[in-house]
């Protein structure tokens, strides 16, 4: 377990230093570590734009296996941290022990629940961002099919499938959609070699566009499209940039909102379920200089459309965990 601590600025130091009454916030990142250019980076770069704007410190620690994450939260909570946050919905059950023996200490769990009156869940409504990336799959395909490489197979992975299948079969009503995922175990998001095989092999069944909700595990599948020609769709944080020109867009889910929202509340911060959605910002699409060229002005107008469609409530994008099925046909 590697436990770091973040420290910008001079005003933490003269806070501390003072005997300021404030508490330092902590962050627990999911399997995969900080850096993952994905899911827990997006939350790094949220606690980090937090200490930017604050000058104040902030503690965290990136797990190396499953057996750390009840001690992690016990660990910050019986030191004093708080709020404590967390990234990962398989901290749900350690969070729910530890939480109801430190009453004065709020939580957070992104991607989770549990239903303590000292924590905060935050949930996001990635079928809304995924459909989205599906219209632009669903656009851009020459070989009208496309895919998906999922990381653990579970309901919140499947409600990005889902939504994905229903924006390329919106977009494109010829569409062929493949979907697998990576494994059923916590590794599955820290396995770029068995993405890379994945994507390899829906490449061979004629895909030519590949979104990728696997964590770490998505940069093999972002390496595979690139070194076989296809286009590839990023996740949670804008991976645009790992290759440009070749990735079409990202899928954005704006963990990092959701961290700097929780530092910057602190521990008297509204707990409860939050979900964060398209029309509040939570999910979108991203489109920047490493992949204009590769929007077309029919398909930012096309987007334009179902997005303010979604956020008006007008157009429903099903979600797969309200009844764990998905209308929309995939392979």
């Amino acid at each position: 377990m590697k436990l770091t601590r973040t420290l910008l600025g001079a005003t933490a130091v003269a806070a501390l230093t003072a005997g300021a009454a404030w508490a330092e916030p902590a962050l627990i990142y999911d399997l995969g570590g900080k850096f993952d250019k994905s899911f827990n980076e997006m939350a790094y770069t949220g606690a980090m734009r937090w200490a930017e704007e604050t000058g104040m410190e902030f503690r965290d620690i990136e797990l190396q296996s499953e057996t750390q994450r009840e001690q992690a939260i016990r660990r910050f909570a019986e030191a004093g941290y708080n709020p404590v946050v967390m990234t990962g919905f398989s901290m749900a059950t350690p969070l729910e022990v530890v939480a109801a023996d430190y009453p004065d200490t709020t939580f957070v769990i992104i991607d989770g629940v549990v239903d303590l009156p000292n924590v905060r869940s935050v949930l996001f409504s990635e079928q809304e961002g995924s459909y989205l990336v599906g219209m632009a799959a669903g656009m851009a395909t020459e070989s009208n099919t496309v895919s998906f490489v999922g990381g653990m197979d579970v309901p919140l992975i499947r409600a990005f499938a889902c939504g994905y299948a229903q924006g390329a079969h919106a977009a494109n009503a010829d569409i062929n959609v493949i979907v697998n995922y990576t494994g059923t175990t916590p590794a599955a998001w820290n396995d770029p070699v068995r993405g890379s095989e994945i994507t390899a092999a829906q490449i061979s069944q004629g895909s030519d566009v590949v979104f990728a909700a696997a964590g770490g595990t998505g940069v093999g599948v972002l390496q595979r499209a690139v070194d076989d020609g296809i286009l590839s769709i990023g996740v949670d944080s804008n991976q645009n940039y790992l290759h440009p020109g070749q990735v079409l867009t990202s899928m954005m889910k704006r963990v990092d909102n959701a961290v700097f929202d929780a530092f910057t509340a602190g521990p008297e911060m509204e707990t409860g379920v939050h979900v964060m959605n398209l029309q509040s910002g939570g999910v979108g699409w991203a489109l920047d200089e490493h992949n204009d060229a590769l929007i077309t002005q029919e398909m930012r107008d096309a987007l334009a459309a179902a997005e303010a469609s979604i956020s008006s409530g007008e157009l429903a994008v099903h979600d797969y965990r309200s009844d764990n099925t998905c209308p929309y046909s995939v392979e």
